[in-house]
């Protein structure tokens, strides 16, 4: 019944369909539909002309693929390029659960460069632009290309995306915690390749802001990392072993000085100063709860 092309339409709906209510948080399912055999007919249904089928298709590979034990099988059977394509030629829901699924089969280092062979990042970026910077789909695209900007490919096709590196820096400011945290490890591993390529490029985005923000209001992860970035976009970063209390300061007002034009420079010094406000009420609210409780 699952066979692509065996089955009319509604059968073939109905099918997959029934796979989906077999799969779903049911690790166990997940793992004797792909024993069955049911990846064959599945990657025939992602190229089918049908879009319905497609999504249904994909929502069944993302769900397969969010086992551990499946995710090596999925990665063999020739499924990325297929993903790939949905999430470029897709309806709107199929291309969310593609570039979800992708993530998952990301998880397994080899799979980076195969991702990267079928050129994945204007249709990740074209993703991001359309999209809230909020949603899960933006965590999960960020999430991704954070893990493929660690190859040369991924940066070169990335800056030479118009609005890519900006779009990343619209998700850093506007995006979840999970995403800022992404945003923030994309543009770090950038800088960390090649500071002398990409620092320019990331302070002309107008990545400040934001950064000094996560440097206060992220996730713990999402603060370390702002924090390095911070120090590297400076003209002469420190080492970190001689980071001192002051040096986020010291960090804004050389890059502050730095960028062109007055409005984007003092935006980055009344944000650090809106920052610094925020810290220092957070810290008060923290000692008067510890004496609450002496």
């Amino acid at each position: 019944m699952l066979r692509a092309g065996a089955a009319p339409t509604e059968a073939g709906e109905a099918a997959l369909l029934a796979l989906l209510n077999l799969a779903v948080r049911d690790e166990r399912n997940k793992t004797k539909i792909v024993d069955a055999g049911a990846l064959e007919p599945l990657l025939g249904y992602l190229q089918s002309s049908d879009l319905n089928l497609q999504e249904y298709a994909t929502a069944a590979v993302l769900t397969l693929s969010a086992s551990s034990t499946n995710k090596p099988i999925i990665s063999s059977s020739g499924a990325i390029p297929l993903l790939v394509k949905v999430l470029k030629e897709g309806n709107p829901q199929a291309k969310n659960d593609a570039v979800m699924a992708l993530y998952n089969l990301s998880t397994i280092t080899d799979n980076l460069q195969a991702i990267l062979a079928v050129q994945p990042i204007p249709p990740l970026i074209e993703l991001l632009k359309g999209g809230k910077r909020s949603s899960k789909t933006a965590d999960k695209c960020c999430a991704l290309l954070e893990s493929l900007l660690a190859f040369d490919q991924c940066r070169v096709a990335l800056t030479s995306e118009e609005g890519g590196v900006l779009t990343i820096v619209e998700v850093l400011e506007e995006g979840s915690l999970q995403g800022r945290e992404h945003a923030v490890g994309a543009l770090l591993t950038m800088c960390e390749s090649d500071r002398s390529k990409y620092r320019d490029l990331i302070l002309n985005e107008g990545a400040i802001p934001g950064l000094l923000e996560l440097t206060v209001h992220g996730t713990p992860k999402s603060r370390m990392k702002a924090h390095v970035l911070l120090d590297l976009l400076r003209n002469s970063p420190y080492s970190r072993s001689k980071l001192q209390p002051d040096t986020l300061e010291n960090i804004v007002t050389n890059i502050a000085s730095q960028i062109d034009g007055e409005d984007r420079g003092g935006k980055a010094k009344k944000m650090l100063a809106e920052m610094v406000k925020v810290s220092m009420e957070q810290s008060l609210r923290h000692l008067q709860r510890r004496a609450s409780f002496a």
